[in-house]
């Protein structure tokens, strides 16, 4: 493919749905940012896909409007030189005017309703870094740079270190021993790719990255490849109404996380001097220091070799990868608390949580009591911040969604087995309670947190009960039990989530909390008069037990008692 472009500022690549009319549309770069406002959201060929394109597109938003103002112009406290690099100007940078002068860009971009043509002026200024066949193509590396940074046995040559197009397509990740039977393309198929099929799976690879493949860099000391950064994490970030809203809402120009006194501009990937210069400083395995470098970190050293027929051949090999310990900046995570480590880890999800609703895990999102040892999401802190500073209104509906691809748990592969989507809103003042609000009876996040214990308390009378039915009917009792306690959470997910999205910071919190009670109530009724319409002679008949005989009738007495104790709820 000599002399051939395909540069994504101005090629169409990236599927969109138009505000308008609901119809999909593939856009180039330049097209998405001054349009943004016209579209509903990213259409990806899996929603994965469309988290690693936004992380993409905050990238470069990042990077421009950590520079520029939204009329384009230059902060005071920076300074260009002859090569029109951006660097502080030491004299005149100081903490407090330019975290206002980033919230004051992000306020006028918000009145606009749209991106301003600063963001097009810095990609056909940097258009050469985005073409996919260019001389440094985008997220790829040349023939000599990749044969300078593998061993000398796994250069281009010698063919070996390749990775089939069915294994960077993450809807199907087949590798050469396994093949994947339920797959939405057969046969040779699986090895079919568009270009702006190939462009978009590129860069999802690049985040979602299993461990099939064996060729890294060379390195002084040896290390084992890792996943792609964010299937190390449990990802979650804000989304709007439009796809502006949603990049405005997670376009962070202020990381409370970043050292106050080594304020760092940000530095994609494509802004490297070099691949080389960009491998030499990843070796090091040091932590992002700015958001954008972080957004476009390479898992993988990725070549493509394009034969006589244009198909593509792609050389992959590793790369060392930081810690995820303490790796704070990253802002769309949960965390977990490592106490013997003392370290924050991201709080990953496993097949084993893939049941498990955003709401039933609140408190990891937001810290509802101070003496909590939860770190908060970037992205919460940073909408509490607009909140804080009125850039957002206080009964502005807030949509956390969460979009995470799991993996088999597989060591030796770690390839996608499951994706979850999930979201839970709530409206601003009732996600970040005002400053005066110290009663913790007052406070919505701790009012709501115990509502979840309580229901979390019922979800565990409805386990018992579901193991008394499997007990009398002689069946292996965990799974059976695990299965129903697993539909009866499915049936709490939307009603909650609703009860959620209708509290104010006007509510009477009792009232809203009982509502709530009697609402799981009537689930568990209804869930447990399904049950016994199913019944069968064995289940009236029961079984005898150390505690006395066990049918249906007293294991149903036995919950509703549990339940109306547990709820503090009158008998009817």
């Amino acid at each position: 493919m000599d002399g051939k472009s395909f540069n994504l500022t101005t090629e169409p690549w990236i599927k969109v749905i138009t505000l308008d009319n609901n119809q999909e549309q593939t856009v180039s770069l330049i097209d998405l940012f001054e349009n943004a406002h016209r579209y509903r959201q990213l259409a990806g060929d899996m929603r994965s896909q469309d988290l690693a394109i936004l992380r993409l597109l905050l990238a470069v938003l990042t990077t421009v409007y950590s520079r520029f103002d939204a009329d384009g112009k230059l902060y005071s406290w920076l300074t260009t030189n002859d090569k029109a690099e951006v660097s502080i100007d030491a004299d005149e940078f100081d903490e407090d005017d330019s975290e206002d002068d980033l919230f004051k860009t992000w306020q006028k971009l918000n009145q606009a309703g749209k991106f301003s043509s600063v963001v097009a002026r810095y990609l056909e200024t940097h258009a050469d870094d985005f073409d996919f066949f260019g001389p440094r193509p985008f997220y790829q590396v040349t023939t000599e740079d990749y044969d300078a940074l593998v061993p000398e046995v796994k250069r281009v040559a010698g063919g070996k270190g390749q990775v089939a197009i069915k294994q960077l397509n993450r809807q199907i990740s087949e590798s050469g021993h396994t093949p994947a039977i339920f797959a939405p393309k057969a046969g040779e198929a699986k090895n079919d790719l568009s270009l702006d099929e190939l462009v978009r799976w590129l860069i999802t690879y690049q985040n979602f990255t299993g461990v099939t493949d064996k060729s890294k860099v060379v390195t002084a000391e040896k290390f084992s490849n890792s996943t792609g950064w964010i299937y190390r994490i449990n990802p979650v970030f804000a989304k709007g109404k439009t796809l502006f809203e949603t990049l405005l809402l997670n376009l962070i120009l202020v990381n409370e996380w970043q050292d106050e006194t080594e304020y760092t501009l940000p530095k994609p990937v494509w802004e490297y001097n070099s691949v080389q210069g960009y491998v030499t400083h990843r070796k090091a395995q040091l932590l992002p220091d700015n958001l954008a470098e972080l957004y476009t970190t390479w898992s993988r050293l990725l070549h493509i070799e394009w034969d006589e027929t244009d198909s593509p051949h792609i050389f992959s090999a590793g790369v060392p990868i930081f810690a995820s310990e303490d790796a704070l900046i990253e802002p769309m995570t949960t965390w977990r608390f490592d106490k013997k480590e003392h370290a924050y880890r991201p709080a990953t999800k496993s097949l084993r949580s893939l049941g498990i609703a955003m709401w039933r895990n609140f408190g990891q999102y937001v810290k509802v009591r101070q003496a909590d040892d939860v770190h908060e999401p970037g992205i919460v802190v940073w909408l509490h911040n607009l909140k804080k500073r009125k850039l957002i209104s206080r009964d502005d509906p807030l949509v956390l969604n969460s979009i995470a691809l799991v993996s088999d748990g597989t060591a030796a592969s770690q390839s996608p087995a499951a994706e979850v989507v999930d979201d839970m809103q709530l409206q601003a003042d009732v996600l970040f309670p005002s400053d005066d609000q110290n009663e913790p009876l007052k406070r919505w996040p701790t009012r709501i947190e115990d509502t979840i214990a309580f229901t979390q308390t019922i979800g565990t009378d409805y386990y018992h009960f579901a193991s008394d039915i499997g007990k009398i009917r002689n069946l292996d009792v965990r799974p059976f039990a695990s299965g129903m306690s697993a539909k009866f959470y499915e049936q709490l997910n939307s009603p909650f989530k609703e009860w959620l999205e209708g509290l104010t910071d006007q509510d009477n919190r009792e009232e809203k909390i009982t509502l709530w009670k009697q609402e799981l109530q009537r689930i568990v009724v209804a869930s447990v008069n399904d049950v016994m319409q199913a019944s069968s002679p064995r289940d009236v008949k029961g079984i005898s037990t150390d505690h006395g005989p066990l049918n249906i009738f007293t294991a149903k007495n036995r919950l509703m008692g549990n339940v109306r104790k547990h709820l503090e709820l009158k008998k009817e």
